[in-house]
């Protein structure tokens, strides 16, 4: 008997075991739990003309306690790039990171598009979008940037975290991009 639900066993067969031997759901469970999918927003006077200065940074991550440094380990190997690093210097978390869009592209994206639901499936479609835009470099025209930053700031409970206000990114970039003469 067949089934319509992710979960059951009628699709089991169609999924492939990774070679981590990492169930695929539990790495979606473990990434709602402890993972996050961002874009970071920082100063870069390479991009001054471009954006005003702004350079927008998509980030996949998986924290642990360091205790847990083989499991990270194991996700990165069933994702096939990233790296483990600390947290911090005096700090005893560990963290699976991949800040590189071609591998975000390439591994993490396609996997989370195979196994949905995600309970941050609203984070991960609007960073998909992020990652996918700025490879049409959209986020080099006024209009994709201001939409692209928006798209940053509504993930992860509203941008709460972020150290500057929406405004101070939009403002500055907006007059700067569109009197920028390329």
């Amino acid at each position: 008997m067949s089934s319509d639900n992710p979960f059951g066993a009628g699709n089991q067969q169609e999924t492939e075991e990774p070679v981590t031997g990492l169930d695929p759901w539990w790495v979606v469970g473990l990434v709602d739990g402890e993972g996050c999918f961002s874009v970071a927003i920082h100063r870069n006077t390479r991009y001054a003309r471009r954006t005003g200065g702004w350079q927008l940074a998509p980030v996949f991550q998986v924290y642990q306690h360091e205790k847990e440094r083989e499991l990270l380990h194991r996700v990165q190997s069933h994702f096939g790039c990233g790296s483990v690093v600390s947290k911090g210097p005096q700090s005893r978390v560990l963290t699976y990171t991949v800040t590189s869009r071609r591998q975000i592209e390439q591994h993490i994206l396609p996997f989370f598009e195979r196994y949905r639901p995600l309970v941050k499936g609203s984070d991960f479609d609007r960073f998909a979008e992020i990652v996918r835009s700025m490879q049409r470099k959209e986020h080099f025209e006024p209009a994709g940037f201001d939409r692209l930053v928006r798209l940053a700031y509504a993930m992860n409970a509203q941008g709460k975290q972020r150290s500057r206000p929406i405004e101070a990114v939009l403002q500055g970039s907006s007059e700067t991009v569109r009197q920028a003469p390329w």
